[in-house]
């Protein structure tokens, strides 16, 4: 039985059900369809703290799934498990594969500035200034980002607004 039918919570139940209708009438392929299954399993095993159910769903969602926008979230939910288990490197892959996909994804940029920060003072614990210093340089790229995303998705907002106000005239 998929991890989706097993939720013992309200919320998850709820979710599953709105989540299957919206499945069943929204004109989607059954390889979409698979793909937000298996993601949403991974969720559920992710919340759970089953972090090996939760990879092998969102390598398998992954396979399924063409579409950049939600790759992108899965590759991040990726990145986000292997923070938690401590391997920092491979997370920073996965979150720079989810910002390839999604450059709007303030999420990723955040934990990759976490990351950063966080090997910056252990470089400098361990007495290597040098190797802090080019964590902090990264963390500053990374915070110009962040600060640069609300004006990006002003601009798309205003470009969408013409658009929409363009087509109604």
């Amino acid at each position: 039985m998929p991890r989706s039918q097993r939720n013992d919570n309200f919320i998850d139940k709820t979710f599953t059900v709105i989540a299957d209708i919206l499945l069943k009438i929204l004109p989607t392929s059954n390889k979409e369809k698979q793909a937000f299954s298996y993601y949403r399993d991974g969720m559920s095993a992710q919340s759970e703290g089953e972090y090996a159910e939760a990879l092998q769903n969102y390598y398998e969602a992954l396979r399924l799934e063409t579409d950049a926008y939600d790759r992108s979230y899965i590759l991040y939910n990726i990145g986000l498990i292997h923070t938690s288990n401590g391997d920092h490197a491979r997370a920073l892959d996965y979150y720079y594969q989810a910002l390839e996909r999604n450059p709007s994804l303030p999420q990723a940029l955040n934990n990759i500035a976490v990351i950063y920060h966080y090997r910056g003072e252990q470089a400098l614990e361990s007495s290597q200034t040098e190797i802090s210093k080019l964590y902090l340089i990264k963390l500053r790229i990374i915070g110009v980002k962040l600060l640069d995303l609300p004006q990006q998705i002003i601009l798309k907002l205003k470009i969408g607004l013409k658009w929409l106000v363009g087509s109604k005239q």
